[in-house]
């Protein structure tokens, strides 16, 4: 006598997202389709808090980016942006323009990670190495930057670490790339500043776009698993506290960098995406066209830095380290330096509270009488 099983339960992780914090599902499954997810979260506890009581306001800035591991600067934003705020310490122009800049780089890298995955996970094996082939060169801006490929630490109270450099890093001959044609079509970009390598990558990932599109958007096998699955009407994505593709999937237009612009949101042109039917193909959309979006605002970025040269830290020195060459010729330089690194500073107490828009939601910095770290979405 046999019996025939309808649906059975799956063990689902626990697996590592990006943000830390183990998550793991029992599924309840109808062969395939998910009927049932009770979904178990916070196995893993960051102390990030904890962590940041015991550290100088300027030695936690790292931990931000270990907030969220696709989103790494982006996190920075909304942390420097409070310590800003209490201390009444402005950034210099040409810093917010690069923020600006460099969060949307952030945001490309996010969805980029996202559209790959996703698509591994659901069966599409090519759009993952599609996705990672333009990740890697975002990967190389950040480490250009910063020195950093993941936990840049690049922005900072008052400004950023450094101007964008003059040369971007080349590839050299190795076993994987050997001299010739294929070397010099690997540098091609990379001939002149970070800012000329943006602007050749702004111009063509627009194909790339076209061509993750193509592998999915109207695949078959892609809109049945994503069209009319997992469906939030707007209303629950609202009193979910949604944030994020999330929200803007479901059909609400809100997006903080046009609703409480902060750096040079106020000064970019672009529009907020949103979907129709709230759905995972709706919230696919919206991250594809997310990216389309940044490019506009990496360019408009790039056209006001190439035009407006200037300092990219504030001269405040009892927030922002003095340069080598002074901190080598002034005794008051070298103890501006000397204190910075080994005290830090203290903040007033009160409670501000900047909001940045990273690629997945909103996050937030909150202080009382230490530092409160928060991410949403």
């Amino acid at each position: 006598m046999t019996q025939e099983i309808r649906s059975y339960t799956m063990n689902f992780g626990p697996q590592h997202p990006a943000a830390h914090g183990v998550l793991r599902l029992v599924l309840e499954m109808d062969g395939e389709v998910v009927r049932r997810a009770d979904p178990h979260v916070g196995l893993l506890h960051r102390a990030t808090e904890k962590l940041a009581e015991s550290k100088p306001f300027n030695q936690s800035i790292g931990y931000m980016d270990r907030l969220d591991y696709v989103s790494m600067m982006c996190n920075e934003h909304a942390y420097v942006m409070a310590i800003e705020r209490l201390l009444g310490v402005e950034a210099p122009e040409r810093a917010l323009w690069i923020r600006t800049m460099m969060d949307e780089v952030t945001r490309i890298l996010n969805h980029l990670m996202w559209v790959g995955t996703n698509g591994l996970d659901l069966g599409a094996m090519a759009i993952f190495l599609y996705a990672f082939r333009e990740r890697e060169e975002l990967m190389d801006v950040y480490e250009a930057v910063s020195g950093a490929r993941m936990h840049a630490t690049y922005y900072r109270p008052g400004g950023v670490y450094r101007d964008l450099p003059d040369h971007m890093p080349t590839y050299r001959e190795s076993p994987w790339r050997k001299k010739g044609k294929q070397l010099d079509r690997a540098n091609a970009w990379r001939g002149g500043s970070v800012l000329d390598f943006i602007e050749a990558f702004a111009d063509d990932f627009p194909s790339k776009v076209d061509e993750y599109e193509t592998l999915l958007t109207e695949n078959r096998i892609w809109k049945q698993r994503t069209v009319g699955i997992g469906v939030v009407p707007p209303e629950k994505a609202l009193a979910w506290g949604m944030t994020g593709p999330m929200l803007r999937g479901s059909g609400v237009a809100w997006d903080l960098r046009k609703k409480q612009p902060y750096a040079k949101y106020a000064e970019v042109d672009f529009d907020i995406p949103v979907g129709v039917q709230g759905d995972c193909y709706d919230r696919y959309l919206v991250r594809i066209e997310e990216m389309r979006q940044s490019v506009r605002i990496i360019k408009q970025c790039v056209a006001w830095l190439r035009a407006n040269p200037g300092p990219v830290m504030s001269k405040n020195f009892k927030v922002s380290p003095p340069s080598r060459e002074e901190m080598k010729d002034d005794m008051e330089a070298l103890i501006h330096h000397f204190k910075l690194f080994t005290e830090g500073y203290c903040v007033p107490e009160a409670r501000p509270t900047p909001r940045s828009k990273p690629p997945r939601g909103n996050s937030a910095a909150t202080w009382s009488r230490t530092v409160r770290t928060s991410r949403s979405g």
